[in-house]
């Protein structure tokens, strides 16, 4: 189930590269959206994997909860992690303008974002470690999905008290 899992990431950026390099170094907009398009398809194939690897009595183990994370965030920050690769294309390939860092409100709004789009990815993949361990109905076999969802939970607060600590302490620009 590792491989899979690193295999999906693989493919997400590898698909991601190719529909920029397609989009902005040879001005293929079709086919590079096109690309961009396919990187839900690996999401599909991991989820398929984790069913063969639930249904089929194989062991359940830490890397399948994993798997259940990975699909998790990939839904929650999938478009965000296109949209930021976009940008950096763009302005290094198509004289699209320079990515600006934020500062102040407009850095604390972003974090707050990106701490809800965690939560967003926590609750799929929770989701899915949930909708295992009610198929599975064995708790020998589960157990590792359970530590997988106590350590993403205090993951997510400790996300939180780091995203919302920019609202009290924004970040300045350096002079």
């Amino acid at each position: 189930m590792y491989l899979f899992i690193i295999s999906a990431e693989v493919l997400f950026w590898v698909f991601v590269v190719a529909g920029l390099i397609a989009r902005y170094m040879f001005g293929l907009k079709k086919l590079g959206g096109l690309l961009l398009l396919c990187t839900p398809i690996i999401d599909i194939l991991l989820l398929i994997a984790v069913f063969i690897t639930v249904s089929s009595g194989m062991e359940i183990t830490t890397a399948t909860g994993l798997a259940a994370c990975y699909l998790g965030i990939t839904v929650a920050f999938g478009h965000r992690m296109i949209k930021w690769a976009d940008l950096r294309f763009s302005h290094w390939f198509g004289k699209g303008p320079k990515p600006e860092r934020k500062y102040g409100a407009a850095h604390a709004k972003e974090e707050i974002t990106g701490w809800l789009l965690h939560l967003l990815g926590w609750a799929i993949g929770n989701a899915l470690l949930f909708a295992i361990i009610v198929y599975v109905d064995d708790p020998q076999r589960t157990v590792s999905l359970e530590g997988i969802m106590s350590t993403w939970a205090i993951v997510l607060v400790i996300d939180f008290i780091v995203s919302f600590s920019y609202v009290l302490a924004p970040r300045k620009k350096k002079a």
